[in-house]
């Protein structure tokens, strides 16, 4: 991971500004008289980015196929995040272009099970629309591609709901593909939907997913992941405001991929959406707190609100909010 260095000046600015939101002036003339430490993210070994192939076809590794949110940015897809365990594939919620990121990281990274027609599971953290409007791209995309079984969805309350919607709404595709001349396999087009309680939802030989409640303003279920497998342990947070599961969730988990505010630029953002963010969302610098607690292997920030702040600045909150452990700025198609 290629991050430029912020120089002593911006460093002790950025530790300024971050002590003054959450501590006070005092605080924050104590902290740039006593220096600032390097705000430069970690570069953990078990970190690769989107340009450096490596061999994922076992173990278990974390791909990255949409780090955005619901704006509309041409770099960052939508939220979508492969777990991947011996060559197969979980995904994790269903954002826009999630089939394609899927179809370039099996190619950058030689995984069959990234393929579209292997795509055969997925989880989803809650029902905001950029979390899942890459479901039917998923589940016809896959089925054209061959998939012969129904992809299995996990979600909470209202994911089955919506999965009949998906396949009522695609009903006359489905019945010409069925009936017409080209080849299609039966079952591919149907979901397996389960509406999910907190806890254990899923195992088989390679994986346990455990779900966890997470507040997200306005949505009576949503979910973080846990994933683990005989080598790691996935943590993955949705959308979340600060809580204490993403602790009891991770404790000291390899992997935390965790959503993020930037603290700094939050405060020029109007008074309602200020309102809803600190209900919805967690902050850099609560990000921070939470990890110097949770202890991860490695930190990686996705479905991050950048507001005008560019990743190094947002990586500098989290050093200057007092977290120095393993830390990068997930990129889409980054691997960990």
């Amino acid at each position: 991971m290629n991050k430029r260095p912020l120089d002593l000046v911006a460093r002790k600015f950025c530790r300024l500004q971050a002590a003054c939101i959450h501590g006070g002036w005092v605080g924050a003339v104590i902290i740039f008289l006593g220096g600032c430490l390097d705000i430069r993210s970690a570069d953990p070994t078990n970190t690769v980015s989107a340009g450096q192939a490596r061999d994922l076809s076992t173990g278990t590794h974390v791909v990255l196929l949409g780090t955005g949110t619901p704006n509309a940015d041409p770099n960052s897809s939508g939220p979508a995040t492969a777990v991947i365990v011996d060559g197969h594939t979980y995904l994790v919620d269903t954002g826009p272009g999630l089939v394609r990121r899927a179809s370039a990281a099996a190619s950058h990274y030689q995984i069959d099970g990234l393929t579209a027609a292997s795509l055969q599971i997925a989880f989803l953290t809650h029902l905001h629309s950029d979390h899942t409007v890459g479901l039917p791209d998923l589940l016809h995309t896959s089925w054209v591609a061959e998939r012969e079984e129904p992809l299995k969805l996990f979600g909470p309350d209202g994911t089955v709901e919506m999965a009949g919607h998906v396949t009522a709404a695609w009903s006359a595709d489905i019945q010409n593909r069925l009936n017409g001349r080209q080849p299609a396999t039966p079952d591919g087009w149907r979901i397996d939907a389960i509406d999910i309680d907190p806890g254990l939802i899923y195992e088989d030989s390679k994986v346990r997913v455990t779900a966890f409640l997470v507040p997200h303003t306005g949505w009576p279920e949503a979910y973080a992941y846990r994933f683990e497998t005989a080598d790691r342990s996935i943590v993955i947070s949705g959308d979340t405001a600060p809580t204490e599961v993403i602790l009891d969730a991770c404790n000291q988990c390899d992997v935390l991929l965790h959503e993020v505010y930037s603290a700094h630029t939050f405060r020029d953002r109007p008074n309602e959406w200020q309102r809803y963010h600190e209900q919805a969302h967690t902050s850099t610098i609560e990000l921070a707190q939470l990890a110097m607690r949770a202890q991860p292997g490695v930190l990686v920030l996705y479905h991050q609100l950048l507001w005008g702040a560019n990743p190094d600045e947002v990586l500098a909150e989290i050093r200057a909010a007092g977290y120095q452990g393993p830390l990068a700025y997930g990129r889409d198609l980054d691997a960990y």
